[in-house]
């Protein structure tokens, strides 16, 4: 049997870091998980908040997910279901099975006229990336 080695949160959050720092997106997206939840850092949701936004920048699916659920549920920002339907919609374009499932729950709550104008950014985003 194998030993089990102890979890030192903070020697992989200093880890993470380094790699985020090199733009390694799953890296800026379990630093962002770090910071939202404390381990092995001070618990800060803004801290968590901008490492996501990186990640998802840099095509983090759950990075993404992750965004289209802070903002569906105002998570420590105001709520903007556009904004949330925006990240949902680039997860799910990656096959993020539970960001398809939030964003057809979301469409339900939204009107016609904020879907249109999250679709618009949606595509203005796709171009501007290419």
């Amino acid at each position: 049997m194998g030993e089990t080695v102890p979890q030192d949160y903070a020697e992989a959050a200093r880890w993470l870091r380094l790699a985020a720092n090199q733009g390694h997106a799953a890296a800026q997206s379990t630093l962002a998980y770090c910071y939202a939840n404390g381990l092995g850092i001070p618990q800060d949701h803004a801290e968590a908040r901008q490492w996501y936004h990186l990640a998802a920048d840099n095509g983090d699916d759950d990075a993404q997910n992750t965004l289209g659920d802070i903002y569906a549920l105002g998570l420590g920002v105001p709520k903007d279901f556009v904004s949330a339907y925006l990240w949902f919609s680039l997860a799910a374009a990656q096959g993020h099975k539970r960001a398809v499932r939030n964003r057809y729950e979301l469409s339900g709550v939204m009107t016609p006229a904020q879907i249109a104008e999250a679709r618009r950014l949606v595509r203005e985003r796709r171009r501007t990336k290419q």
